[in-house]
């Protein structure tokens, strides 16, 4: 029971330390953006910077670590992010899902056994890039809209454009603390 203790301390003193950065802890609206959408771009930002040093220095069998049959690998996790925050870039800008040709998303938004099957063998390098480019992708369409979108409803829904950007931003939050018990585990 002290061994379990002592491992779960650690665990926490160590997602502590590593949140802990030398800049200002502040959200600010990003320049170039409108007020809400640019306390938006700060938060999601910080999210992906935290994210990213944590994992940006994983070997391969670190990438692809299971910690049990049914967990999902770090890389697969990345993948996810992206798909999820594509996702978000299509039903809030264009007001639809995933097409047809865009079926590459489907496996790192559903994640589980096909995913475990197939988000693998690759470098955490190759999923970062993916997440890069949708977050600059991301980045570009916020930067075309203002707090009035912003809290608009996305067509036909009760969901506001706000709501979703949110709903984006605590994902990742969740899979960060995901990522930080499975990196704990190697």
């Amino acid at each position: 029971m002290i061994h379990k203790i002592q491992l779960i301390s650690i665990v926490i003193v160590f997602m502590l330390v590593s949140t802990i950065s030398t800049e200002a802890q502040t959200i600010k609206a990003e320049k170039g953006y409108s007020t809400q959408i640019g306390n938006m771009v700060s938060m999601l930002e910080d999210l992906k910077s935290r994210i990213t040093r944590r994992i940006a220095n994983l070997n391969q069998e670190e990438t692809d670590f299971l910690l049990d049959e049914d967990a999902n690998r770090i890389g697969a996790l990345i993948y996810h992010l992206a798909a999820t925050e594509k996702y978000y870039q299509l039903y809030t800008f264009e007001n639809r899902g995933f097409k047809k040709d865009e079926e590459k998303w489907s496996t790192a938004l559903s994640l589980g056994e096909n995913a475990r099957g197939k988000l693998k063998d690759k470098p955490i390098d190759y999923y970062l890039d993916i997440w890069d480019e949708v977050r600059k992708e991301t980045l570009r369409l916020l930067k075309t809209k203002d707090d009035k979108w912003f809290e608009a409803n996305v067509k036909g829904s009760s969901m506001n454009n706000h709501w979703a950007w949110y709903h984006v931003m605590e994902h990742q939050a969740n899979h960060m603390g995901q990522i930080a018990l499975i990196s704990s585990r190697f």
